[in-house]
């Protein structure tokens, strides 16, 4: 049953996509605010077949942590392509950290450039200047604005040794005052990476007690390091609980 679930939603998935980034194709020539209820209308989709398909659903903790308005950096755990797809839906016109590569997908990347993220080319020997002058951008703007600290997508499995924090989230604050509200999350449970199979149940995004600047920037990452490994670890274990049914993730033998 969750084999059959998964198949339908993926090809219900990659349908879907495909036609949005076709049917959608005039939003990449009207003005910006107006696109984003584009995303809006895809996201909300992609909710909608993950709840149809997968009996997947999300819940939100600690919203009280998040401020009610303005320009703010989310420290965000990143263990599947689920948490992607929400990010327009928890925040309000995010602006996403991401690699510049991720611009040159055929049609995709022109609807994600029309999103103005903050598009790192981590080639180049200024891409930490480049984070800090987005943030920059970003603060004048007013839009909050999203991170991953360790850099790309990570296995339930993974520790902050197999992918170590980097520091660009506290450069960001350091250089802008910025408040940084770390986001932790079990979504690697449900919608493990690289994997087909996808698991029915509720994941959890919770946000945490926010880190205000002044605290330098290797003890800021250090602390956004032990809240994210020590929480998401903690919703794992709850959904693991809570859906037994679900393999425990392991470290591959070597």
């Amino acid at each position: 049953m969750i084999f059959l679930r998964s198949t339908l939603f993926n090809i219900f998935f990659f349908l879907t996509t495909a036609i949005a980034c076709v049917l959608f194709l005039p939003g990449l020539f009207i003005p910006r605010k107006h696109a984003m209820h584009i995303v809006q209308i895809f996201v909300q989709t992609v909710y909608l077949l993950e709840r149809a398909f997968l009996k997947l659903d999300y819940e939100v903790r600690g919203l009280e942590n998040l401020p009610e308005q303005g320009c703010y950096i989310v420290a965000a755990k990143h263990q599947s392509s689920y948490e992607t797809f929400k990010l327009h839906i928890l925040f309000p016109d995010p602006s996403v950290i991401l690699k510049k590569e991720l611009l040159r997908i055929p049609l995709w990347g022109k609807f994600l450039a029309k999103s103005d993220p903050i598009a790192i080319d981590r080639s180049s020997k200024d891409s930490a200047q480049q984070i800090i002058d987005g943030a920059k951008r970003m603060k004048d703007q007013g839009r909050p604005i999203i991170i991953f600290p360790q850099g790309t997508r990570v296995y339930s499995w993974q520790t902050a040794v197999d992918r170590p924090y980097k520091s660009g989230a506290a450069r960001m604050q350091d250089a802008t005052g910025l408040t940084i509200v770390p986001m932790a999350t079990n979504t690697g449970i449900f919608w493990p990476k690289h994997s087909w199979l996808k698991w029915p149940g509720t994941v959890v995004f919770e946000f945490l007690p926010p880190i205000a600047p002044g605290h330098g920037v290797s003890d800021t990452t250090k602390q956004i390091e032990i809240l994210l490994e020590t929480e998401s670890k903690k919703l794992e274990l709850e959904a693991l609980s809570a859906n037994p049914k679900i393999p425990r993730p392991e470290r591959p033998s070597a």
